[in-house]
């Protein structure tokens, strides 16, 4: 493959029948929108709708971002788990700012959420998450250099174990975090890439909507 740029512009995009997007009749909170185009996005079959972007600041300044899961989403932001002595946590503990993106290619939307950060007690998340997931969580060693694979399958083993005979058991360090969004924007693609573009801004009164230019 000698020519990079000729095979990218060849690929194929927003290919197949995408949804219509009347923001005229958007609902007049960015979280009431969203779970209609979420649910509108499971009912289309796309996998992992719930999955995002996740960017933060780095603890060197530079952009830093990782995909994760929705946790929940309410009128007190978009809530994600974290362990805090992750990079993401300590990431967002000098700065608690983060911004989230969605983004659904089969129905050519994509969701941009921007805000502070509010951590929270995450012993509610840590306990809701299988044996396994509890078991891997409490390692709490994430992007720290690892031997071998054989000390994480041990590590893991005893996490297991202690899991089990602790179902109870809640590591201190799992964080619920919310972004309490104060711009949020919804981007529906066009065939003839006349995309809409509406952006929802949080003011003391509540929120506004405008349309941006594609």
């Amino acid at each position: 493959m000698t020519d990079i740029r000729s095979y990218l512009r060849a690929l194929p995009v927003f290919a197949g029948q995408l949804p219509s997007f009347d923001p005229a009749q958007a609902p007049a909170r960015p979280d009431t929108l969203f779970l209609g185009w979420l649910s509108s996005a499971v009912e289309a079959g796309v996998r992992e709708p719930h999955a995002m972007t996740l960017s933060t600041i780095g603890l060197d300044g530079v952009p830093s971002a990782r995909v994760l899961i929705l946790k929940q989403v309410d009128d007190e932001g978009w809530q994600f788990a974290a362990h805090a002595a992750a990079p993401k946590g300590q990431e967002l503990s000098r700065h608690p700012v983060a911004a989230l993106t969605f983004y659904w290619p089969a129905q050519a939307r994509q969701i941009r959420v921007r805000g502070p950060v509010r951590p929270e007690s995450g012993a509610a998340d840590f306990l809701a998450r299988p044996a396994g997931s509890r078991a891997e969580a409490s390692l709490g060693r994430q992007s720290q250099p690892l031997a071998d694979r054989a000390t994480l399958d041990l590590a893991v083993t005893q996490a297991t174990q202690r899991i089990a005979a602790e179902p109870d058991f809640v590591d201190p360090g799992w964080t619920r975090y919310t972004v309490a969004a104060t711009e949020v924007e919804f981007w529906q693609g066009d065939k003839e890439r006349k995309h809409t573009r509406l952006r929802y801004s949080r003011t003391a009164a509540g929120w506004t909507r405008e349309l941006l230019w594609p």
